[in-house]
């Protein structure tokens, strides 16, 4: 794989999108790019490449390019990933990763309201989240309330 980085030092430029990610800012994703985000897991970011959004760089412990990453890896052979141990992604990242790995992506265009409101009956609409992490609990709660 041509893409591994090994994390030498924590001031890598291209590192910047990933450091110090507890900070209030970059949890509710107001980034000094606003035309990134951060996704979490290898789930999550499987799910983000099947919509088409496209990645700018992985960071993972490394156990994860050669097992669970792998596919995405093979499917992102130009995208760079960077590797380190879970202490070293913990001091950049200002937190320790449940999942070991998070994905810089493009944030796409947004939708248009129209397409988005066409034929539902019953919407959720969030607005001014001041925790990213309640967007799951509500996410969840939609669904089960059968939200279109």
């Amino acid at each position: 794989m041509n893409n591994i980085i090994h994390i030498s030092s924590l001031d890598l430029p291209e590192l910047k999108i990933y450091r110090n990610l507890t900070k209030s800012n970059k949890k509710s994703g107001h980034f000094e790019d606003s035309s990134i985000f951060i996704a979490e897991g290898i789930k999550t970011t499987e799910i983000a490449l099947a919509a088409g959004l496209e990645p700018v760089s992985f960071l993972m412990e490394e156990k994860h390019a050669y097992g669970k990453a792998g596919g995405i890896m093979k499917t992102c052979p130009n995208i760079p990933a960077y590797l380190g141990p879970s202490d070293v992604i913990s001091s950049l990242t200002g937190y320790e990763l449940t999942r070991g790995f998070l994905c810089a992506m493009k944030r796409p265009a947004p939708n248009n309201i129209e397409e988005i409101c066409f034929n539902a009956k019953r919407l959720v609409i969030l607005e001014n989240v001041a925790d990213a992490s309640n967007v799951g609990a509500i996410f969840r709660s939609a669904a089960a309330l059968g939200m279109d």
